[in-house]
């Protein structure tokens, strides 16, 4: 028998309260692949409750690192025992983050073999990057039986890496392998994003020689070996985002913590341009639209510093029912518009085109059932179904768990009328 759940919405009214940010997934995940360069043991707080991050933790344990439970948001992971460097399809199919530990695992033990990851819902994601920048740091890699094979006599040598694509985990993958590498790595065309920064301090507190993170060039010198850390992963920018789109859909007044503004200043200029009133604190960041008029907002996706592909679909959901008319061009992911189909049998009135949906704002949505075919798309349908009239039920909310921490609680406490029904 399996366990089936839907999430059903109400028309909500304004939303009105406080919210604590979870750990950024993204940047936890591979805080966590980033452990396994070290024998040390290493303190992880501030992880999410997320599915993904279970899978991440059941991965380190098939690879044989001990963990102990600290409190709800902290694990202690010993590595000093690790007796395995094989990651099997079942494990890299639940989630295709774990391909970032094949250049932790090659770098501190010579050797690693992991499973391909298969294809993504919202397109292509090739890890052909990875392979690439490992291959120039002397690596032999094989692809073999759907796995990838890979050996290093000796250690890594430090190289000059041209990244052809703007990649977040193959920038981190590359950068974990190099800490250990024998001499200087350079790498060229590296993501940006807040998560990859995290990522280099918390290396850095390792023991890593890492400048340059967040910009286009990063520079590692290796070193010989990494100690252990305690480190605290930084807020999730996309979780945050969302729950304040929450507040202007709503006219509502939200605030988020603990949060670093300037990492979701992309999110907070458009809701400004949206009409929302913004305070920032050292932490906390609150977005006020009561009384106030939305208006459309357009946007295009792109690399970070840009707007967030992860933060369109939410966007999409506000500009349906704002007065206005916006476009939203997508230029990460080639197939990111699959919550639209589901917001137009709401009543959004959205037209799209290659990777252009223009969105024409309309006074009022209707509740009926929809289904989630991603992440995101689900946090959509979960913010357009505050404002329809009538109820909402959204299937597919697996993908909500595997990046929002108790999302339909953390709503609900700000006066959504939402929960969650488990069937059978």
């Amino acid at each position: 028998m399996s366990i089936h759940s839907h999430i059903v919405i109400h028309q909500s009214g304004p939303l009105e309260g406080k919210v604590r940010v979870a750990g950024a997934k993204n940047a936890a995940l591979k805080i966590l692949a980033g452990c396994l360069l070290t024998t040390k043991p290493c303190v992880i707080g501030n992880l999410p409750h997320l599915n993904d991050i279970t899978f991440m933790l059941e991965l380190l344990v098939s690879l044989g690192c001990e963990l102990t439970v600290l409190d709800q948001y902290t694990i202690r992971i010993d590595p000093s025992h690790l007796n395995n460097l094989t990651v099997p399809y079942e494990l890299v199919k639940k989630m295709r983050a774990s391909i970032v530990v094949l250049g932790p695992i090659l770098a501190a033990y010579g050797r690693a073999n992991v499973a391909l990851p298969g294809g993504c819902m919202i397109g292509s994601r090739p890890v052909d990057i990875h392979i690439e920048g490992l291959r120039a740091m002397g690596a032999e890699i094989d692809l073999v039986d759907g796995y990838i094979k890979a050996s290093v006599k000796g250690r890594l040598k430090g190289s000059e890496i041209h990244m052809h694509t703007v990649t977040v985990t193959g920038t981190e993958n590359l950068m974990m392998a190099a800490t250990l590498a024998d001499g200087i790595t350079n790498l060229y065309n590296a993501a940006c994003e807040p998560e990859v920064v995290d990522l280099a301090n918390f290396l850095k507190q390792l023991g890593a020689k890492i400048s340059g993170a967040g910009t286009p060039h990063i520079t590692i010198e290796g070193v010989n070996s990494l100690q252990g850390a305690c480190y605290q992963v930084i807020a999730d920018r996309i979780e945050a985002g969302t729950y304040l789109i929450g507040a202007a859909i709503t006219h509502g007044i939200v605030s988020v913590y603990p949060v670093v503004p300037t990492i979701i200043s992309n999110t907070l200029q458009i809701l400004s341009s949206a009409g929302a009133k913004i305070t920032e604190s050292e932490q906390v960041v609150t977005v006020d639209m009561r009384g106030r008029e939305l208006k459309s907002v357009s946007i295009e996706t792109a690399p970070y510093p840009g707007f967030a592909t992860d933060m369109q679909a939410q966007v999409i959901a506000m500009n349906a029912v704002a007065s206005g008319v916006a476009e939203v061009k997508e230029t990460i992911f080639e197939n990111r518009f699959m919550h639209v189909a589901e917001l137009q049998r709401m009543g959004a009135n959205i037209r799209v085109n290659g990777s252009t949906a223009t969105v024409i704002g309309v006074n009022e949505l209707v509740g009926v059932p929809v289904m989630a075919r991603d992440l995101r798309a689900a946090a959509s349908l979960v913010l357009a179904g505050l404002v329809a009239s009538g109820k909402t039920i959204v299937e597919g909310v697996h993908h909500l768990d595997r990046g929002y921490e108790y999302l339909e609680e953390k709503f609900a406490g700000l006066g959504a009328k939402i929960d969650r029904r488990v069937t059978s």
